[in-house]
């Protein structure tokens, strides 16, 4: 395996231990085309070959997958940490600070949705917060659209979701 290659994993596995939640492929991908280190072939292959050594774990919700970092990733790359350079490591870095909010966004509304039977689907909506979840509603509806509909709307309707379910239910 050539440096570079090496190099392009530890970038994620760095960019992963920044972070205390999962993050998606699309955001994984984003940092690195966005500073043009690499193409997106390449990323993929990286994530691969890191899932296969189990540096890094993944989940998957709905269409999307999550990556969160192993404890062997974390000791792979403290062993190998010196090969990523500060000028990339400040790089991520400032990526993250500016867009760690959005980040964390994305990822604390899950919502899933599966077929219970034939008419009628299960949409598992949530909302979590440093680990803890403050939502999490099951709902069935009668049509994979319906359930494809309220999973795509959860993340920016769930707070006023929250706020109305709060209010109506103390007061």
């Amino acid at each position: 395996m050539s440096d570079t290659f090496m190099l392009y994993k530890l970038m994620i596995l760095y960019i992963l231990s920044r972070v205390d939640f999962p993050l998606s492929n699309a955001q994984l991908t984003a940092f690195i085309l966005e500073k043009e280190y690499t193409n997106y072939f390449n990323i993929q292959r990286a994530i691969s070959e890191l899932i296969d050594d189990e540096y890094i774990a993944v989940k998957t919700i709905r269409n999307s997958s999550l990556y969160l970092i192993t404890e062997t990733g974390n000791e792979t790359l403290l062993f190998f940490d010196n090969m990523i350079s500060p000028g990339i490591k400040e790089d991520i870095e400032e990526y993250l600070a500016e867009n760690k909010y959005e980040l964390k966004e994305e990822v604390s509304t899950p919502a899933d949705y599966t077929l219970i039977k034939k008419g009628e689907f299960s949409v598992r909506l949530s909302v979590i917060e440093r680990d803890t979840p403050i939502i999490d509603l099951t709902l069935t509806v009668p049509t994979e659209e319906e359930a494809v509909s309220m999973c795509n709307k959860w993340s920016e309707k769930s707070s006023d979701i929250y706020t109305y379910l709060m209010s109506a239910l103390l007061n």
